[in-house]
């Protein structure tokens, strides 16, 4: 069988299970163009394994096309189109995974004053639109893709609810957002609404001058040229600058530390902070925590309030 048939056939047998494949349908058509729409039988280790290096140093984008590359493999194997997989055997020494960068709450409003720096002639408004989007990745605590795949009519602006549809694990989750970013998406709405509606209501919140959606891209390209303007480069020991996606991170830290300060059960809070992140349990959401200065501080001092209490009831 061909790769591009057997390819459109896994893909379509996935997403008749509900598994929508976006992010991996990408990297399978990106192999398939790099490959050639040659027979399965034709592809070898040595074309993969130049596949999953890329042209740039290794990285963990290695181990998420093996990953779907072998899941084409067992399905191209299991109904007879290819006898074997031409995949590695061995995984080799990927670097360490990147530290999540958390930003302090200066570094933030950096970042929204330098998004007035950014013009693209394709995009009205850019400079607002961007920075309204960074407002909404960190007050919301929203993954990009979330935020970009959000659709005019999922902004309740009466109720101040978001809806997230079909997010990463297939689940729709409610958002519930402040006054403030209300009144950001409200000014941002008025304007979008002036610009094409594709599909009407449906049509998306962040977009270009056609109404077609950012795409992720540009919105990533957009945040380095705002990073470097907001003066916030690579943490000591790190090899990499802060990423778009640490927002999220942050927004996770902030809250911790606020309900620290307001004397709430941060322990019987986490679940509710799991499902308002989107998190299949609350493991993922506590490895989001990490321990900034801020979070050991706020801790420590509500370790030692609950010591003085046990040392008054001895």
């Amino acid at each position: 069988m061909k790769l591009n048939k057997a390819i459109d056939t896994y893909l379509a047998s996935r997403r008749s299970l509900g598994i929508r494949l976006v992010s991996g349908g990408k990297i399978l058509h990106q192999f398939s163009r790099e490959m050639g729409d040659v027979d399965l039988g034709q592809i070898t280790s040595r074309t993969v394994a130049d596949f999953l290096q890329g042209r740039g140093q290794l990285s963990a984008a290695w181990t998420t096309k093996f990953r779907v590359l072998g899941g084409l493999y067992r399905f191209a194997i299991a109904r007879g189109y290819v006898d074997q997989s031409p995949l590695p055997a061995d995984t080799p020494e990927l670097p360490p995974p990147l530290t999540p960068y958390v930003y302090s709450t200066a570094e933030i409003q950096r970042l929204l004053d330098a998004t007035k720096t950014i013009r693209h002639s394709a995009i009205p408004n850019q400079d607002a639109t961007f920075r309204t989007l960074l407002l909404l990745l960190y007050s919301g605590g929203l993954r990009v893709s979330e935020a970009l795949n959000l659709k005019i009519s999922d902004v309740n602006l009466a109720e101040k609810v978001l809806t997230i549809r079909d997010t990463k694990f297939y689940k729709t989750r409610l958002i519930p957002i402040g006054p403030r970013m209300a009144k950001e998406l409200a000014v941002h709405l008025t304007k979008r609404e002036l610009l094409v509606l594709p599909k009407g209501e449906d049509s998306a919140v962040f977009a270009i001058r056609t109404g077609e959606p950012i795409g992720y891209r540009q919105v990533n390209d957009w945040f380095q040229r705002v990073r470097k303007v907001a003066n916030i480069g690579c943490p000591a020991g790190e090899t990499r600058p802060p990423r778009l996606h640490d927002l999220r991170h942050t927004a996770a830290v902030h809250r911790v530390i606020a309900w620290y300060r307001a004397g709430k059960n941060v322990q019987r809070l986490l679940p509710h902070l799991a499902t308002y992140l989107g998190h299949v349990d609350i493991k993922s959401t506590q490895r989001y925590l990490h321990m900034t200065p801020e979070l050991m501080e706020e801790a420590s001092l509500k370790f030692g309030a609950y010591a003085k209490l046990g040392e008054h009831h001895e």
